[in-house]
């Protein structure tokens, strides 16, 4: 994978993502979409829709404010247990997250079992069978028990709020600060990240608010709402995509973790008692969802977790391998009745459905599946950057992000700029742009181009040359395997929908 330095530069110098407010030395952990990001998070956001909203006849949408009634986020736990563990080094006077510190130490000790696989898979060449030595090896197996008493304890600590635990965990381990190398830590301490503001013209009449650290109380104060007027059966789901804020103290790795960030979740509905079911269908499910992208099954793997909220009764993670190791990028969660029952206590409403074929009222029970959308754009972005050589030894930067997803599908170059090249080219541009995003580029010779439409992601160049008057064919220019076809005018629209139609890869799922 591509060195994470590089990935920076290139989201800037391609126009995918700015530092928010450069030109006044930005602002930290704050990041703006450029013409071509915001292309691409869009289509990330369309295709999850669309295999969420569109295909499923039980699932509707729904889009709720930012700002909701403060008495929202006491009844979901927010005010009270929205928290992270905080510990600060005396000599660099840095502020870490601790259980970040502790998980970073386990993730060491990853690339040693990584380090090994690798070895032993050049030793033994294809008679190499990577399950078996996992769970047979001893040194493998020394590493993943101590990986695995690391994680259990932190969990432990954590969900017991024994922070001192936590603090001498990370003494035992011997962790020291990034940065100074220093082993002079405070004590830990939990910190609140919702931020506060205020609602009302004048100070003293102002209501304190927050902006929502979540976009899932949105959905559960609506439950009742639209369950009546979609008419939606149990089990049904909600869906919503929005901004959510959280003031993160160790806001880092560019947009992997950031303080204003977009969610798309969704919200099913179950009867009590049935949540473990529909809590493996939704892993499975979202877990296809990734796999119809083609970024490789071993980029990704389940992580089920030690800690469970306070509301939960089952909770998994779909972790990709970033740049930086495997990270979470999507969680499943059985969330029990936790959440309309808070409400229903809070508000003195009853949210409450009447199951007809059970013929009594329940508060359903909850599955969560939620994505980081800004996460799901740096797993993306991070796969599909590379560098290649080529045959004749010449190097290219190309962005090979699944079709799909390219903020342009096609570009569109004229040979040259004259003979009737140009005027060719703008019309086939002019009967392509209904169905995809089309640009025209006829600067520098057309090596240039395609080096540069390689940089940007699109995955397909038509090429008008003289032939192209003559006989009405085309170039076709395929970004990853760089080959090139010719191709008759009339055939390209059904050619470019096979390949970029949604509809072909919704099928996969």
């Amino acid at each position: 994978m591509t060195d994470f330095k590089k990935i920076i530069s290139h989201a800037k110098e391609y126009g995918f993502v700015f530092p928010s407010s450069e030109i006044y030395d930005g602002l930290s952990a704050v990041y703006d979409y450029a013409q071509n990001g915001v292309a691409l998070k869009k289509n990330i956001r369309d295709y999850w829709w669309k295999s969420m909203v569109q295909l499923h006849h039980n699932i509707v949408g729904i889009d709720a404010a930012i700002f909701m009634h403060p008495t929202t986020w006491k009844a979901s736990g927010h005010v009270d247990a929205f928290n992270d563990p905080l510990i600060d080094n005396k000599d660099s006077k840095k502020r870490y997250r601790a259980d970040v510190l502790v998980e970073e130490y386990c993730a060491k000790i990853e690339t040693k079992i990584e380090k090994e696989v690798k070895k032993a898979a050049k030793r033994f060449g294809d008679t190499f069978d990577k399950a078996q030595f996992l769970s047979t090896n001893p040194r493998v197996l020394g590493y993943q028990e101590k990986i695995d008493a690391i994680l259990k304890r932190l969990g432990k600590s954590l969900e017991k709020e024994d922070l001192a635990d936590v603090k001498a965990l990370i003494e035992e381990l011997d962790i020291a600060c990034p940065e100074s190398g220093s082993r002079n830590w405070t004590e830990v301490k939990q910190f609140n990240l919702m931020f506060g503001t205020k609602l009302g013209a004048s100070a003293e009449s102002a209501m304190d608010l927050y902006l929502r650290p979540e976009t899932a109380q949105g959905i559960f104060v609506n439950f009742l709402n639209v369950q009546k007027t979609s008419r939606m059966k149990v089990p049904f789901g909600i869906a919503q995509t929005g901004k959510a804020f959280r003031n993160e103290i160790v806001a880092r790795q560019f947009i992997f973790r950031m303080r204003e960030f977009e969610q798309m979740e969704m919200q099913f509905f179950v009867p009590p008692g049935t949540q473990k079911e529909w809590y493996e269908k939704w892993k499975e499910s979202r877990l296809k969802w990734h796999l119809s992208l083609g970024m490789g099954e071993d980029n990704y793997r389940f992580h089920d977790h030690e800690k469970l909220a306070h509301y939960a009764d089952a909770a998994a993670d779909i972790e990709f391998k970033f740049p930086f190791g495997f990270k979470e990028l999507e969680g499943i969660h059985s969330r029990t009745d936790f959440d309309l029952g808070s409400h229903e206590k809070y508000s003195g409403k009853k949210l409450q459905y009447f199951d007809p074929e059970r013929n009594e009222n329940y508060v359903p029970y909850v599955v969560e599946t939620s994505i980081g959308l800004d996460r799901m754009f740096l797993a993306v972005f991070s796969w599909a950057l590379r560098e290649e050589t080529l045959e004749d030894g010449s190097s290219r930067t190309v962005l090979k992000l699944p079709a799909l997803l390219a903020p342009t599908k096609i570009a569109v170059l004229p040979l040259v700029k004259k003979d009737g090249l140009p005027e060719l080219a703008k019309s086939i541009l002019e009967d392509l742009k209904w169905d995809h995003t089309v640009v025209y580029d006829e600067k520098d010779a057309v090596g240039r181009r395609y080096r540069r439409q390689d940089a940007l992601g699109t995955p397909y160049c038509i090429t008008v040359d003289h032939q192209s008057l003559e006989d009405q064919t085309v170039t076709l220019r395929d970004r990853d395997s760089m080959a090139q076809e010719r191709i008759a005018l009339a055939d390209l629209p059904a050619l470019l929908d096979e390949k970029l139609n949604p509809k072909n890869w919704l099928k996969n799922l």
